[in-house]
């Protein structure tokens, strides 16, 4: 901790021979950013699938760790005031590590649900602080032609974290149960190894991340907290501020209830209505063929803006976003016993998804241009983070009582709240159009 920082007038280059430039962290950084929300999302709802505890208790108690990015906001003034980014970065990523080998302790207890989403909990919130910390330090330790540069560098390795928790570690929780062990035991292998994997990130970075001058804590007499609540009343004095918050909790509303419910419905066997695939194939169709549909459909999407624009783009892109959710409807009512058929029905809902989700997130974009753009941009996650808690908590209960076939037969129907926001929004013609020779 006692290395001389870089100078601000001589930043590292993505050519610089430094061990600190930024293909010695970049890739890493955003691994590490993924890789726990990945696991508090999505490993959680699998995990307590194979451990036997009910849709209805995995959708309301999982939803709830959506609540520390839902609140992001309100305590981000704490990593610009206190210490330095570098200084969260390491220190949380420790933490992380810390809770997952907790986590792998609590599996053979006997109230192992309640402890392990307890540990969840404090990993959700070192998360969502870590994604301050990470975003911050991008932007205080690169130049700007860099943080261009590195921009889909930081979107791949975030991607990759997605698809090597959702599709690696699936994989392998179902490879050690296959090996004769209990379901338990398979669960603490994966998060044994996430927490070594997660320590190793944290020792990495406390090396090689880079100590810019920049990067320092704001000096106490400086700390204004009366700035603080100015970029709040700013975006809440925005026009049109009530079809903004609308669309921002709405347009997920189908996508919310989905999601916590797609997984178990993979796994489900046949007479519960599910389609009765392993942890391997889960990994495989709906962990990586899913997930790279997912990516390619995101690329497209901004492609797809950037040539026209988000106000032409919208419609054709929200109902590639909603229309593809019939699939799980027809799984539900056919269950296909081909693999190769649900990973291609699962390919096409999820590159849809893809598509839609890129003029949701040029939306809150346009949110947030002004001079508070990033605590505004924070705000809009956080009002999506909301959007996406609320409807999932109640969605395994829903389920519960409708079954898969007319609970994914509600998810159609849950469509019009998002299309009717849709409708409602305002978007500046060219918006998000790429100027010829920019």
């Amino acid at each position: 901790m006692s290395a001389a920082p870089v100078s601000p007038a001589s930043p590292v280059t993505p050519a610089s021979p430094s061990p600190r430039g930024p293909w010695a962290w970049v890739p890493t950084l955003y691994f590490a950013q993924g890789m726990p929300y990945v696991v508090v999302m999505t490993l959680s709802v699998i995990m307590y699938k194979n451990l036997e505890i009910s849709n209805t208790d995995i959708a309301l108690y999982t939803s709830w760790l959506y609540l520390p990015w839902v609140i992001k906001p309100l305590w981000s003034p704490l990593v610009e005031l206190l210490g330095t980014k570098r200084l969260w970065i390491v220190t949380l990523q420790f933490a992380v590590g810390a809770a997952l080998a907790m986590v792998a302790l609590t599996l053979p207890m006997e109230r192992f649900f309640q402890l392990s989403l307890a540990v969840f909990w404090l990993m959700a919130f070192a998360s969502a602080s870590h994604d301050i910390a990470a975003d911050g330090f991008y932007l205080l330790a690169l130049e700007k032609h860099q943080q261009a540069a590195f921009v889909g560098v930081r979107s791949t390795f975030y991607r990759v974290a997605n698809i090597g928790g959702q599709g690696g570690l699936v994989w392998l929780a179902g490879e050690l149960h296959d090996r004769g062990g209990s379901w338990a035991l398979a669960w603490q292998g994966v998060m044994a190894v996430l927490a070594g994997a997660f320590l190793l990130l944290a020792a990495w970075h406390l090396w090689r991340l880079p100590r810019p001058a920049i990067d320092a804590p704001v000096p106490p007499a400086e700390r204004r907290w009366a700035t603080f609540f100015e970029i709040f009343r700013a975006f809440f004095r925005k026009p049109g501020l009530a079809v903004t918050l609308g669309f921002l909790l709405l347009y997920r509303f189908p996508e919310a209830q989905l999601l916590k419910l797609a997984t178990p419905f993979l796994l489900d066997p046949l007479d519960q209505g599910g389609l009765a695939l392993s942890n391997k194939e889960v990994g495989l169709a709906y962990g990586t063929i899913g997930l790279i549909a997912l990516t390619l459909g995101g690329l497209l999407g901004g492609w797809i803006i950037s040539r026209v624009g988000l106000r032409r783009a919208l419609w054709p892109l929200v109902l590639a976003m909603h229309l593809p959710n019939v699939v799980f409807l027809a799984m539900a009512w056919a269950h296909p016993g081909s693999l190769a058929l649900i990973s291609a029905a699962l390919a096409v809902e999820q590159f849809g998804y893809g598509l839609g989700f890129t003029a949701y997130l040029m939306y809150m974009v346009l949110v947030a241009e002004g001079p508070h753009k990033t605590a505004h941009y924070a705000i809009c996650t956080g009002f999506m983070a909301l959007g996406m808690m609320l409807p999932g908590m109640w969605s395994g209960w829903l389920q519960d009582q409708l079954g898969y076939l007319h609970f994914f037969g509600w998810v159609l129907l849950a469509t019009i709240p998002s299309l009717v926001m849709t409708a409602l929004i305002r978007i500046p013609e060219g918006f998000g159009r790429k100027e010829p020779g920019a």
